[in-house]
């Protein structure tokens, strides 16, 4: 029998007023879904954290949803860093996914702060000291572009303190169970959750995983191509998703967390297409 996994969903802060709408609808959309958590982003170079930290205490606030905000090292130093993870504590939320964080925005390559973390390995330590949040991390089932080894950095990371590892988005289940056999080789015990993209568009998507570092495999490029062509991207992106999430819990996984892209719509379909449905709601009887 096939066991409905676990979920949990990504968003990313508005910077504008219409990205703003599409925020608060995304969530809307999926919190009757009843999530493990979600996770709010930070922008490329750390530039979203004052909408970050505004989202990440409203979805707590008016949802009462289990967030997990995110925290990188990117341009800010370590005392700031942890005044950050101290707000967040303040609004009631002890979720935290740690990260090195990208580059700012026009610089050729990610430097650290001269007073701040020199890693997301040094950040995790730091806030598992405090013993006061649950900590997630990045993986990257394909080589990162700034990582020479994936792996040993991975279990650097949990072996600092943190609870689980999130992948980056793949495109075929054995690309996953490569790396969790992997990681399971090498010691690490945590759980690593695979990040599941939703494609909304399969143009979009492709650049995107491009730019990530992700293979796009010249079957799925092709099937999309076709299905474009016929008018049904729609459809073919529900059943690639459907079936890879199916793989990969006939093959032992028991969490999924979906990058949503502030785009409900697709991820709606495919969690219910997995089993899961809101709960429905009992009238009261006279």
């Amino acid at each position: 029998m096939t066991r409905t996994p676990r979920i949990s969903f990504e968003f990313f802060p508005p910077q504008t007023l219409d990205a703003s709408f599409r925020l608060w609808e995304t969530v809307q959309a999926l919190a009757p879904m009843q999530p493990e958590f979600v996770s709010v982003t930070y922008g490329a170079g750390g530039t979203t954290r004052k909408l970050t930290h505004d989202a990440v205490e409203t979805i707590h606030r008016h949802y009462g949803l289990n967030v997990a905000a995110h925290l990188t090292c990117v341009d800010a130093t370590k005392l700031e860093t942890l005044e950050i993870a101290s707000a967040y504590l303040a609004a009631g939320v002890t979720e935290i996914v740690a990260l090195r964080g990208d580059a700012p925005k026009g610089a050729a390559r990610w430097e650290p702060h001269p007073q701040g973390f020199a890693s997301s390995v040094e950040l995790v330590d730091t806030l598992a000291r405090t013993g006061r949040f649950n900590i997630r991390v990045g993986a990257y089932p394909e080589r990162h572009p700034d990582a020479a080894a994936n792996i040993d950095w991975l279990k650097r990371k949990i072996d600092a303190g943190a609870s689980s590892a999130i992948t980056q988005f793949f495109f075929e289940a054995d690309t996953f169970f490569r790396f969790r056999d992997a990681c399971a080789a090498a010691g690490i015990s945590a759980p690593i959750i695979p990040g599941i993209l939703p494609i909304v568009s399969w143009d979009g998507a492709r650049k995107f995983a491009l730019r990530c570092g992700t293979t796009v495999p010249k079957k799925l490029d092709e099937a999309f191509t076709r299905a474009i062509a016929d008018g049904r991207e729609e459809l073919y992106a529900l059943a690639h998703a459907t079936q890879l999430c199916d793989r990969l819990i006939e093959g032992g996984v028991e969490d999924l967390h979906f990058y949503t892209l502030n785009r409900p719509q697709m991820t709606r379909e495919v969690v219910r297409a997995l089993g899961i449905q809101p709960p429905v709601a009992l009238e009261k009887v006279a």
